[in-house]
Order: structure tokens, then sequence, then C-alpha cells
């Protein structure tokens, strides 16, 4: 029975450590034969033993295998193979020109239904309004500048505002 546990251990710690340090398949072909000697020597105990071990087996290696991804970010190798990605509050993940359009007032050259087009700042900028449809060729303000999203309302004009 001790020959058992220590043979999954071992497997599971060569799951680890393939994860963690490539190998090509080397330390995973180990862990498969220790996973798989562990198995056999518990059914050798008893049919009841093998089939708890058959078991855990199946939670474990897959359960390891995620921790050890999880993991490999932090390790060593890791760390020069994944790149950290752009965080949703990152000024790298925007147009710095953008920033600079709240307020700014602007034709809509494509109709805005929620997306659209718009010069603002004698540029095209991709927009978005609050839900509301607006046609191009009308009049709209900058509200809003989150991450890449530019949010335009329509600008009522004076006309609109008059009452008979």
């Amino acid at each position: 029975m001790i020959a058992a546990i220590l043979l999954l251990g071992l497997g599971l710690a060569l799951i680890i450590a393939e994860v963690l340090f490539p190998s090509f398949g080397i330390l995973s072909l180990l862990a498969t034969a220790a996973i798989i000697g562990a198995v056999a020597v518990a059914f050798t105990v008893s049919t009841e033993t093998g089939l708890n071990f058959l078991i855990a087996t199946a939670v474990l290696v897959p359960t390891v295998i995620v921790g050890g991804l999880r993991l490999f970010p932090k390790s060593p190798m890791g760390k020069h193979m994944v790149v950290r990605g752009l965080s949703f509050e990152s000024r790298a993940a925007t147009d710095e020109r953008d920033l600079a359009l709240v307020g700014v007032e602007g034709a809509l050259e494509a109709d805005c239904h929620p997306t659209g087009v718009a010069r603002l700042g004698g540029r095209r900028v991709d927009v978005v309004s609050r839900g509301e449809p607006i046609e191009a060729g009308e009049t709209v303000r900058v509200i809003e500048v989150k991450g890449n999203r530019v949010v335009v309302a329509r600008v009522e004009s004076p006309e609109e505002n008059k009452t008979e």
C-alpha cells in the first residue's frame, strides 16, 4: 500500500515538473508509468483499493495539471515565455488622442445604431451611442471616453428646443 502511495505521489510530482520544465514528454512518460504502476500495485492489495486509487487518479491528475498550469507563469521558464498582457487600466490600450475628445462636438458620418463613425477634432473616430439611434449628419458630443470606447450623445439644435 505504501509503495502505491509513493508511486502515485511520484507520478503527480513528475506531472508538475513536466508543466514547469518542459522535457518534450520524457517526464510525462515517467509520470504515466509511475501512476499506472501505482494503480497496478493497489490492485494487487485488493480490488477495492485498486478502484479507490483509480478514482483518486482520475481526480488528482487533472487537478495537478491545472495547478501546474497556474504555477507556470511564475516559474523561471514561464516568466520568459508568458507575455504580460494589457489591463483595462493600462494607458497603452487607449489612443491618447481620444482622451482629449470629452466635450468635443462633431458630425456623425455614419448612422450610429448604436455604433458609428464621427468626425471629431478633424479626424474620423469610431463612436458608440448610449443606445439611441443617431442618424448620419447629426451633431454629436463626446460624453465619455473609457478604454477604446468613445461614447457620444446627440446635441439638440436650437430649433428643437423652441416651443411654439
